[in-house]
């Protein structure tokens, strides 16, 4: 952290501290409907592991080496925001009032008779602005030792985007922010287009999908298919445009957001979203007029079966031979240094060249048959 931003350390009464509803690790969800302190402490208590930390800190007590970070709070005076540190003041709260508790009663109240240590006044720094704590906060979750979820990440970086840098263009806004978090520039933009196409599915309600919501959204099938060109051109994003979604298909983003979310009668989607799915799709994606994206797409065909259309499995069936006959030699170059042969060693050899029989008697039956 830079030394020439203004903050003072502080003890502030508990009483005066105000959880942030603009934390980015809340849901949009919960963000947009101006909650409650009362609902903030639900959420965290469903959503994380605060009864082991109200164990900690009502054994212990508060560890002054972990300050909040805090701004005065807008609206009422004498009270202050905390951006940093939300988790271990609502387990400060509950320790000092478990009443404020309309979930996990029973283990709160377990808590309480177990523990005594009730911290009042909590360590802060207080800064002047905001902003000046997000340098701090972007090395800290994005790259640093208490790393945010994914989506968290990229809600977080786009708030930067969008208040700090929002006069710049998107290649320099994320260039300035992987400077401020240091990370590369290209996976930050990626994070930042990915969360604009974030907002669309989410805008559109998630496509009405059964059970999917900023809480069960896997962020990350964005980031791994915007590095895949045609995958990224088939969605309609464009890194080359300084507005890379103004183009966006919302139709195909539909389809790619049912491929990989919406699931059959027996729970499975279409794509896992995985490396190896996602490479198959941008392999179908190549051509949208050619005979495998039409099976996947309108004639239902699996991905695997889709993608022995691509005329891809050639050049897959190659690299698989190529690399049998690397790795044979490699085991022949060391076979003089080995001192005891495993006990299956001979089946193994004898498995080898049945497989390579049946291969070339297969071979030789396409060829007749072409």
């Amino acid at each position: 952290m830079a030394t020439n931003k203004t903050y003072d350390f502080k003890e502030i009464s508990f009483e005066d501290l105000k959880l942030d509803d603009r934390n980015p690790r809340i849901p949009k969800s919960i963000r947009d409907s101006n909650p409650t302190e009362e609902q903030l402490i639900e959420y965290m208590l469903l959503d994380a592991s605060l009864i082991e930390l109200m164990l900690a800190i009502g054994e212990n007590g508060y560890f002054p080496g972990e300050q909040l970070l805090v701004v005065k709070d807008e609206k009422e005076k004498g009270k202050f925001r905390v951006i940093e540190g939300n988790r271990r003041l609502t387990a400060v709260k509950l320790l000092n009032n478990p009443e404020l508790a309309k979930v996990q009663k029973s283990k709160i109240k377990r808590v309480i008779e177990e523990t005594s240590e009730r911290p009042k006044l909590i360590p802060c720094l207080e800064f002047e602005t905001e902003e000046e704590i997000h340098k701090y906060l972007g090395f800290r979750h994005i790259t640093g030792i208490k790393e945010w979820g994914l989506l968290e990440k990229a809600r977080y970086l786009y708030s930067l985007k969008e208040t700090i840098f929002n006069e710049k263009s998107l290649n320099q806004a994320s260039r300035e922010i992987a400077k401020m978090i240091g990370s590369r520039m290209d996976y930050v933009r990626r994070l930042l287009v990915g969360f604009q196409v974030f907002q669309i599915i989410e805008d559109n309600g998630f496509y009405k999908i059964n059970g999917l919501s900023d809480t069960s959204f896997y962020f990350n099938y964005i980031v791994d298919s915007l590095s895949r060109s045609n995958i990224r051109k088939f969605i309609g994003v464009d890194f080359d445009r300084d507005k890379p979604i103004e183009n966006i298909s919302e139709e195909n983003l539909k389809k790619w957001t049912h491929w990989l979310f919406e699931k059959n009668d027996q729970g499975k989607t279409r794509l896992i979203g995985n490396s190896s799915d996602l490479n198959d799709l941008n392999l179908i994606l190549k051509d949208e007029n050619n005979d495998a994206f039409v099976a996947f797409d309108r004639n239902g065909y699996s991905l695997q079966k889709a993608k022995e259309l691509t005329g891809e499995l050639d050049e897959v069936f190659k690299g698989f031979i190529s690399n049998a006959i690397a790795n044979l030699e490699k085991a022949d170059a060391m076979v003089l240094k080995v001192k005891e042969f495993y006990l299956n060693f001979d089946e193994d050899l004898r498995q080898i060249k049945l497989i390579s029989d049946k291969i070339k008697l297969a071979a030789k039956a396409v060829e007749d048959n072409g």
